[in-house]
């Protein structure tokens, strides 16, 4: 079984809860003997699969495979082509660690996506943007620390996409299984 989860913000990407006011996976109904592949920090969204094919985490997770994931950053700031570029280079060092070259884009309008709750915080004097960074390998917190790094903290993170599968019209919360289709897209 593969399954696709539109994890919600302040969602733990795992099933154990380790103090009493986290939520984590176990507070969403999904089948048992579901593991995630991968994960997704507590203050990210997006797309989070879960399988019991142990098979399916080598080949979506280990970086000599390169599948990549997309996520929709929004940063803190008008974001500039130089600062793209140097997301994009594979020249960046994030903690003793040279990340890899990235795609960016940045994206002309918000994403279709649902509003975060609770909401990101909002300054009238400082504007934001939003960019598409893919990535093909995933170190932690490696997205917030490259926007950092090149000086447009991450303000609001989800994931979009892994390989060509999206996240689509999932809402924060719901899961569904993958089709035969599904997975020809994620590339598995």
């Amino acid at each position: 079984m593969l399954l696709a989860f539109h994890k919600p913000y302040d969602v733990l990407s795992q099933f154990t809860r380790e103090l009493p006011e986290h939520r984590t996976l176990a507070d969403f109904g999904l089948p048992k003997g579901v593991y995630p592949i991968g994960r997704l920090d507590r203050d990210s969204e997006g797309l989070l699969l879960l399988s019991d094919e142990k098979a399916l985490v080598d080949r979506l997770l280990h970086p000599r495979h390169e599948h990549p994931r997309t996520y929709w950053v929004q940063v803190e700031g008008s974001i500039d082509e130089a600062a793209m570029r140097q997301l994009a280079a594979g020249t960046l060092v994030i903690q003793g660690h040279r990340c890899a070259k990235a795609r960016v884009t940045l994206l002309s309008h918000e994403p279709d996506i649902a509003p975060r709750v609770p909401p990101i915080r909002y300054r009238s004097s400082i504007p934001t943007s939003w960019i598409a960074l893919t990535l093909t390998e995933g170190k932690n917190r490696q997205v917030r620390r490259m926007t950092a790094a090149v000086g447009f903290p991450t303000l609001r993170l989800v994931r979009a996409a892994i390989g060509n599968f999206l996240l689509g019209d999932l809402m924060p919360g719901e899961s569904r299984e993958l089709s035969r289709e599904d997975r020809q897209r994620l590339g598995v």
